[in-house]
């Protein structure tokens, strides 16, 4: 199966902000370590602190599924009605690359050969 990428966007409940952020970068270190993790790199809004989004490239589905159901992600999805004001936005995409190939491919951003 050919790589993916997802995106996942959240919105921390007033005042969870730092606790919600704490959650996700205790995910980060242990997801860089699974089979399958290419890049796990989790954001915070600018405009509005308390939007939180990871960007991640999976080498298949199989591996982000396994991902999901990984201790880590599961005791932070137990605490995600405490943390988090809305039940989020994860979305799966495979890239469309077009235009410059460094420019138009996260793949090819990263250096990778795919």
């Amino acid at each position: 199966m050919s790589e993916i990428v997802v995106v996942g966007s959240f919105t921390a409940r007033p005042g969870k902000e730092d606790e919600a952020a704490d959650a996700f970068r205790a995910l980060v270190e242990p997801t860089h370590g699974e089979d399958g993790c290419i890049l796990y790199a989790l954001h915070r809004g600018t405009d509005d602190p308390r939007r939180l989004a990871f960007v991640e490239r999976w080498a298949s589905r199989e591996a982000l599924d396994a991902h999901l159901a990984s201790p880590h992600v599961q005791g932070v999805l137990a605490r995600a009605d405490e943390l988090f004001s809305d039940s989020g936005d994860i979305v799966v995409y495979e890239a469309v690359p077009g235009g410059e190939n460094r420019k138009g491919s996260l793949a090819a951003h990263a250096g990778a050969s795919s």
